[in-house]
Formats: C-alpha cells, structure tokens, sequence
C-alpha cells in the first residue's frame, strides 16, 4: 500500500472514531480530557504552534497519554468532520490502537 493511501486510512480511521464519539477535538477540550483520564491518545497537526504544542506535550508526558505528531489542522479537522483542528483526543483503547498501528505503518512522527 502506497504511503498517502495508508495516510487516508489512518485519516478515515480517526472520522469513524469522531462518529463512533470517542474523539475530542479542540486545544482546551484535549487539555481537559488528558487531565480528567478520558484522553488514550493525542494527536497535534503538524503546524500547531509551538507554545499550544508545548502545552499539550508536557500535559501528555505528565499524566502519561502518549502523543503523536502528523497531518496538517485542515486534515485533523477534515477526518472529523470539523474545521481545522491543531489537537485531537481519542477516548477509546481500541480506536486509539488502530491509529497508532496506521501511524506506524506509514512512519508518522511519535513524539514518544
């Protein structure tokens, strides 16, 4: 599989997380959802600005959630269903495992 057609697997597998509920999009909602214990993994696009990134990685190192690093914000926001987006969350372990494994598969850029 070429990699831009693994990219819009990983993509659509983040939309069919967003439908199935278990994704939360937004810089102050993904904080809140790392600190409450919801959050299994983040993802910030790849054009989030450095204090927003900053933010976001020090709260995912402190409470343990591990966070990844690829897309544009039009492609984040876009999968879901959503304007651009610098930050999602997904809230479900097998959701997250699936993008995970689709992030390894075309070499995206885990920041852990």
């Amino acid at each position: 599989m070429k990699g831009s057609m693994r990219r819009d697997v990983t993509l659509s597998r983040l939309g069919l997380a967003m439908r199935a509920g278990k994704v939360i999009s937004g810089e102050d909602a993904v904080v809140g959802a790392v600190r409450s214990g919801k959050a299994r993994l983040v993802i910030v696009s790849e054009d989030i600005s450095e204090n927003t990134y900053k933010k976001i990685r020090e709260k995912c190192a402190f409470y343990g959630v591990q966070l990844l690093q690829g897309y544009s914000r039009w492609e984040l926001g876009h999968s879901i269903g959503k304007p651009e987006r610098v930050a999602v969350a997904v809230t479900d372990d097998n959701f997250a495992n699936l993008i995970r494994k689709g992030f390894a598969e075309i070499g995206g850029g885990g920041t852990d």
